[in-house]
């Protein structure tokens, strides 16, 4: 018995998902972002590479002609080197910023924005020799080594098949100029790029779907840890129910000795019990001071005959004020002539020295 209650067999509660969020651990498929960021990056360098190689042809001319040999000095070099690697830097904008955005507009697409420093947080499992080896030879370890081998082989075969098809091309740029022959190892390079992208971009929807249902079985809860949520954010059932018969106690206690207060009980004669009140200067209609079902109406009715409070048998009108009215509500306008007669005869009776 013990053994089951300790299976993780419950879904997680949308408490346990919130607090997992919170330290950063959300669906992600690293997969997925590489294979997209791979297409943004890769496609941005086609858009900018020609301009991009230009500008390196211009830094480089700019960087062995900016001072002859005889004015090299520390001071020359510096500067030479500092202007270089602003050029550099100005030319690789583009792809840098294509790269950056990507990698955290995938990011977030995939996540929602996301911060937490919790995961950073050092954790003694982390640094324990007993904690590692039971990782490496894990079940989920095996699974990552078998993903790992799978994309490898995928896209290993994807690169091989395409610079096959491009292999016979590489003798013939030996005879070409070095610009031509760059470029045309340049548009080699981005389609395999390109075709890798694409291979990622086949494989990554099921390393997500995969994530997708490691996390979820990660957060997944035994039968009493659900127990023990449930009991920390609405409280222990025994208790709950304790107070809420307490209460009920307590309201019964106000009604019993609001019935001396009242003027009539309007019985079903059996089932329902309803104790009117209607005072002229405090109230506008009679109100609805205490009220029962059985064994309370019965209380209900013992109480008024102790406190001599007229109790009158009106089977319709009883059943109508104990379902339409609250204890403290006032008479609803359509029973207000049915509720007057009850009251003028009281009055009357009253008036008589009669008593029920």
């Amino acid at each position: 018995m013990s053994a089951q209650s300790g299976d993780k067999t419950e879904k997680a509660t949308p408490k346990r998902k919130r607090e997992a969020r919170e330290k950063g651990q959300v669906v992600k498929s690293t997969e997925l972002n590489t294979a997209l960021s791979l297409a943004v990056m890769f496609g941005a360098l086609s858009i900018f590479g020609g301009q991009m190689v230009e500008g390196m042809r211009g830094m480089l001319r700019h960087f062995f002609s900016s001072a002859g040999p005889e004015e090299l000095t520390i001071a020359t070099v510096q500067a030479s080197f500092k202007d270089a690697t602003t050029m550099f830097l100005t030319i690789m904008l583009p792809f840098m910023a294509a790269a950056m955005v990507a990698g955290v507009v995938f990011n977030v697409l995939q996540s929602g924005f996301v911060f937490s420093t919790k995961a950073l947080a050092p954790k003694m499992e982390r640094i324990s020799p007993m904690a590692g080896f039971k990782r490496i030879f894990s079940k989920r370890t095996l699974i990552d080594l078998l993903k790992a081998l799978i994309k490898t082989a995928i896209l290993g075969y994807v690169a091989y098949s395409e610079f096959k098809t491009r292999l016979g091309g590489f003798p013939a740029l030996m005879a070409q100029e070095v610009p031509v022959s760059t470029a045309s190892f340049v548009d080699t390079i981005i389609a395999v790029a390109f075709k890798l992208a694409i291979a990622l971009a086949v494989f990554a929807p099921f390393d997500y779907l995969y994530q997708w249902w490691k996390h979820n079985k990660d957060l997944m809860m035994t039968k009493q840890e659900v127990r023990d949520e449930y009991k920390m954010t609405e409280g222990n059932p025994q208790i709950k129910g304790r107070i809420t018969q307490k209460q009920r106690q307590m309201s019964r206690m106000r009604m019993m000795q609001a019935v001396k207060d009242a003027d009539v009980i309007i019985t079903n004669p059996t089932h329902y019990a309803v104790a009117l009140s209607y005072k002229e200067n405090k109230h506008s209609a009679p109100v609805v001071v205490a009220k029962g079902k059985d064994y309370l109406a019965q209380k209900i009715k013992e109480r008024a005959r102790e406190c001599s409070v007229e109790i009158v048998e009106n089977r319709q009108l009883a059943r109508a004020l104990y379902f339409f009215c609250n204890v403290g509500d006032e008479v609803p306008e359509d029973l207000y002539k049915a509720v007057a007669e009850v009251l003028a005869y009281v009055y009357r009776m009253k008036k008589g020295g009669r008593r029920s």
